[in-house]
């Protein structure tokens, strides 16, 4: 890869991560974020399978973008992340069960994610496989940032756990608004309030 290429792949990743992050910059794909960040486990499971579905689906968009006629991308987008979340889908049952049956029908849900369709149109369509990857990685490693952060937040406020380890004293009663949606807007809002703070003042600096 020559240095410039290489160079646009790590700003790609870079701001998936960062500043162009799904959730707190963007806020999208919100509705299985408040679902399922009740635990941190429960964040990152959905994260990296939504990563690998993502990053799989766009690979394979960029690699055929040329063969694909235009009035039918759309389903072809869809038939392709439908295929990868069926594989994520059967390796997670097989091999973690209990993360599976905890996330339900957010596993499924996954092909028809904002995230991934807009990658795909926006720009796996449209740009060469490498810088693809690094695309979809910052974007799928964001989203499952973003997921881990909201979950622990809620998992410690809400079961006083992480990881299912106690954090919190019993003297300390837990708060049951955290673990029901309603609880993981609040976290949402406060934490995309505190990020947006950062990133302008770091702008001003």
């Amino acid at each position: 890869m020559k240095k410039s290429n290489f160079s646009k792949a790590l700003t790609r990743l870079k701001k998936g991560i960062l500043d162009e992050n799904p959730i707190f910059s963007q806020a999208i794909a919100l509705c299985p974020v408040l679902a399922v960040t009740t635990s941190i486990i429960n964040g990152i499971g959905l994260g990296l399978a939504t990563l690998v579905v993502l990053t799989a689906s766009c690979l394979v968009v960029s690699l055929i973008r040329n063969f694909i006629p235009p009035q039918v991308r759309i389903p072809c987008f869809v038939v392709i992340s439908a295929t990868f979340t069926t594989v994520v889908q059967l390796l997670m049952e097989a091999f973690f069960p209990a993360l599976n049956e905890a996330l339900g029908i957010f596993i499924p849900l996954i092909v028809v994610n904002c995230i991934i369709l807009a990658r795909m149109e926006a720009f796996a369509a449209k740009n060469p496989s490498i810088t693809v990857i690094f695309d979809s990685l910052g974007m799928g490693l964001g989203f499952t940032a973003a997921l881990a952060l909201i979950g622990v937040v809620r998992e410690v406020l809400g079961f006083g756990t992480v990881f299912g380890f106690t954090v919190l004293p019993e003297s300390i009663p837990r708060n049951i608004l955290m673990i029901l949606p309603p609880g993981g807007f609040f976290v949402l809002a406060f934490l995309i309030v505190g990020m947006r703070y950062l990133k302008n003042r770091k702008a001003a600096i």
